[in-house]
């Protein structure tokens, strides 16, 4: 006890013991007056921060005295019941800020009964809060966490080395022991003490292994989380202590340089020997190179990432770690391994501490991946009673349906063309694209919004605002609006086809060889001609009616006709507006309320797993309860596409849709009244369809001119599925 604590504790009005509550977690205890309530509340368990060990340096350790008469405790609590501020808490105060009422708990003694809060920024398993209703939230527990320490100086009397010395002392002041120590840390160890004047600040992994020395103190450890998406990475810097986002990058994955789908990645590893190895370099680059990007945004050194998560589709996994894929392009489409992993970050050419680690997350299954598994860690679909569907849309779609009884999950080739490629004028989300489109269905006129100002084409000035950039293309959300405006507004009819008879009520409708196209901007001195082309259309046809397939397939072996809420996910999904995509059919039909977006879904289940150890173990153990269904078998998917290709669909009626919007026509119907049709007729069949009749119907026996598809061939994600361009 030290002397101040000597004094405080012989005060005649002090008891000799005095019970002490703690909020919110209601622990309590009955200890010395002249105890610090840190040393109160590490006893009792409380979830209290402290990276400093009470010497009230980091700040962490702030408490609250809950003031008043506390009948279910038996107390009646008062400030004057914890020593007086002290010279520490004063300077501290005078150096970072100490808000009205705070306390330093490492420095605050208790005098008497008190009933103490912890506020949420003191406690070590922060809540790392999102917004939406259906989505749980997460505490903050990361692997890694910081010490300082003092350590004793060695002299003649003594020879134990210094690497014993410092154990001793995380023994004492942290009660830590058993440590491992990595021979990088060891390298590093005797300058660092020396440098800190023998005070120093270390990381510890797992409780149990020496990571890092720093001379003096610190108390930020960094992670980074990585998405390693076919067509785009992302990166998030994280601070491990709050779960907070310090930066975030992305790149385009130079990988599509050997092929834009993942199914021509694969064809190229098995035409080009060492092409994986050419391929992993390539993405070994990007990652570091963002790794660049975000420590200088947050203005810190690579050497201070301590910890890295990754996820990605099971290709993209394979690459990662140097594997070669080919096993995943062809049935069975045999992983190589479906377990997580640990690594060190060297191992992966990772230019971050030397002595960091790496998690890569568990895959699923041959076609789903980390990703998906990640997904599923972000959203806790296992965790509702609802039946959930989450599609997370991307150049190979992946898709997760289920509650807490039973979880399912898919993956469907959808291809790039909601990223924008494949797509005429069709570019990445970046400025100058468009990315919000609507058409009047009086005047057939269109009115746009570009990426970078937040006019609309119609309103005074956006001729000035959009100048430096110009009009440079469609992006995703612009072609999936553009799409669902032309249906709307009955230039498109429901078999996809834009309808030529619309160019006598618009210039905008132009012949284009055998089909028509939309004008949608006629160009100028900047820029070239913008136009939504029936080839644009087909490829969005495509896509969403892969994409739908997946689902259906899923909601069949489920035994569901419904499903009580939807969440789209990814880049693309996070910027679609989700009317739109119910209008074209990409998912099916749900009340519009509960149909939302959860943004980079995937990148956020790798955040969780970098800053919460336990979250780890739960998506280790939940992949293995997931139930794969591989569309590439599964023989009712040709039937679902066909289905799927018109808009928003062929016999599905779409009620909650047509109840929150006028859709131009009605569902095609089902011919011959007993069940889902298996074909699609040719044209001069008896059928009043327009489908049955139009060039979509021809478009499935054969392929000419105009972009269609065919019932067999290799897709991406091996769906069985061969896309035509």
């Amino acid at each position: 006890m030290t002397d101040e604590m000597h004094a405080y504790a012989g005060r005649s009005d002090a008891p000799a013991e005095a019970l002490v509550v703690f909020l919110p977690s209601g622990r309590r205890g009955r200890f010395a007056v002249g105890t610090p309530v840190l040393t109160a509340a590490r006893r009792l368990g409380v979830d209290l921060d402290s990276v400093c060990g009470g010497r009230s340096i980091c700040g962490r350790c702030q408490i609250d005295v809950a003031e008043g008469n506390f009948p279910k405790h038996g107390i009646v609590s008062r400030a004057d019941a914890l020593s007086p501020i002290d010279v520490a808490e004063q300077r501290y105060a005078l150096k970072r800020g100490l808000a009205n009422g705070r306390r330093l708990s490492c420095q605050a003694l208790i005098g008497g009964d008190l009933v103490v809060d912890v506020p949420a920024e003191s406690q070590v398993h922060k809540q790392l809060v999102r917004k939406r209703a259906e989505v749980r939230d997460i505490k903050v527990d990361p692997e890694v966490k910081l010490h300082y320490v003092e350590v004793r100086e060695p002299d003649m009397h003594d020879p134990s080395g210094d690497l014993r010395r410092l154990e001793i002392a995380l023994a004492e002041q942290w009660d830590i022991s058993g440590l491992h120590c990595d021979l990088r840390v060891l390298q590093t160890l005797q300058k660092a003490l020396r440098d800190g004047d023998w005070h120093v600040t270390v990381a510890v992994r797992e409780g149990i292994r020496l990571l890092a020395v720093w001379p003096g103190f610190r108390d930020k450890a960094y992670g980074i989380a990585f998405d390693i998406g076919s067509t785009t990475i992302a990166a998030h810097l994280c601070d491990l202590e709050t779960g907070e986002v310090i930066a975030a990058g992305g790149i385009m994955n130079p990988q599509i340089r050997f092929g834009e789908d993942l199914m021509s990645r694969v064809s190229y590893v098995m035409m080009n020997p060492g092409g994986h190895t050419r391929m992993t370099e390539a993405l070994y680059g990007a990652l570091n190179s963002l790794v660049g990007d975000v420590t200088a945004q947050a203005g810190i050194a690579p050497s201070e990432v301590l910890e890295a998560t990754f996820v990605g589709n099971p290709i993209m996994h394979h690459l990662l770690l140097g594997i070669d894929p080919t096993e995943l392009g062809g049935a069975p489409f045999a992983l190589a391994t479906d377990s997580a992993i640990n690594l060190w970050a060297q191992e992966l050419d990772l230019k971050i501490n030397p002595n960091a680690r790496v998690y890569v997350l568990p895959c699923i299954a041959g076609h789903v991946g980390a990703d998906t598994a990640a997904v599923i860690l972000s959203e806790g679909p296992h965790l509702s009673d609802e039946v959930r569907l989450i599609v997370d849309v991307g150049t190979n779609a992946e898709i997760v349906l289920g509650n807490r009884h039973r979880l399912m999950a898919c993956s469907s080739p959808t291809g790039p063309a909601f990223e924008g490629a494949q797509i005429s004028s069709g570019q990445r989300a970046a400025p100058g694209a468009i990315e919000r489109i609507r058409i009047d269905p009086e005047s057939l006129e269109p009115r746009y919004k570009i990426i970078g100002s937040d006019l609309w084409s119609d309103e005074a000035g956006f001729a000035d605002a959009v100048r430096p950039t110009g009009i440079t293309g469609i992006c995703g959300s612009g072609i999936i609006e553009g799409v669902g405006e032309l249906f709307l507004s009955g230039i498109l009819r429901p078999d996809g086809i834009i309808d030529p008879a619309m160019a006598g009520r618009t210039p905008r409708v132009v012949a284009d060889g055998r089909t028509c196209s939309y004008v949608l901007f006629p160009g100028d001195l900047m820029s070239g001609e913008i136009r939504i082309t029936q080839g644009d259309i087909r490829a969005i046809q495509l896509a969403k009616a892969a994409l739908y397939a997946g689902i259906r397939l899923l909601m069949d072996r489920f035994g569901i006709d419904r499903v009580d809420r939807i969440t789209l996910a990814g880049a693309f999904g996070s910027h679609i507006d989700t009317t739109y995509a119910m209008v074209l059919g990409l998912i099916p039909d749900c009340d519009p309320a509960k149909v939302t977006s959860a943004g980079n879904a995937a990148g956020t289940g790798a955040r969780i797993a970098l800053v919460n150890r336990l979250a780890r173990q739960e998506i280790e153990a939940l992949v293995r309860t997931v139930e794969k269904v591989e569309t590439a078998v599964e023989p009712r998917f040709q039937e679902h596409f066909v289905d799927a290709m018109a808009i928003p669909h062929r016999v599905d009626p779409f009620p909650s849709l047509r109840a929150a919007i006028s859709l131009p026509s009605a569902p095609i119907p089902d011919e011959g009244g007993g069940g889902r049709r298996r074909g699609l007729r040719r044209r001069g069949s008896s059928t009043t369809s327009p489908l049955a009749a139009g060039p979509l119907a021809e478009s499935a026996v054969n392929t000419g001119p105009e972009p269609g598809f065919s019932g067999a061939g290799t897709s991406d994600g091996g769906a069985g599925i061969g896309l035509v361009p």
